[in-house]
């Protein structure tokens, strides 16, 4: 089943999110080459596709999981959440409905 992982950034996280981003890629991109990643990214603090110093106030992951339970414990384990990236972390099932 897919879910959807929201992070919520602390204030001021750009700084921290730079230094962990490598290792939080790598993991996406072990979901993306096992085909379990529908699709990932930030969302900028402004209206800019680069907000630059801005920054981000958090981040959208959708993957697939075989339950509720792994995808927490892979949410869990996020680089972000050991950097003090994210506030907090949601985790809820996901239904692809379109395209």
């Amino acid at each position: 089943m897919w879910y959807a992982i929201v992070g919520t950034d602390v204030p001021d996280s750009l700084q921290r999110r730079l230094a962990a981003r490598p290792a939080h890629l790598e993991r996406l991109n072990r979901l993306r080459d096992e085909g379990r990643l529908m699709l990932a990214g930030p969302f900028p603090a402004i209206d800019a596709e680069d907000p630059g110093s801005a920054g981000f106030t958090g981040s959208l992951i959708i993957a697939e999981f075989d339950d509720l339970v792994a995808a927490r414990a892979w949410a869990d384990a996020d680089p972000y959440i050991g950097a003090g990236v994210y506030a907090d972390v949601s985790v809820r099932p996901f239904r692809r409905v379109a395209p």
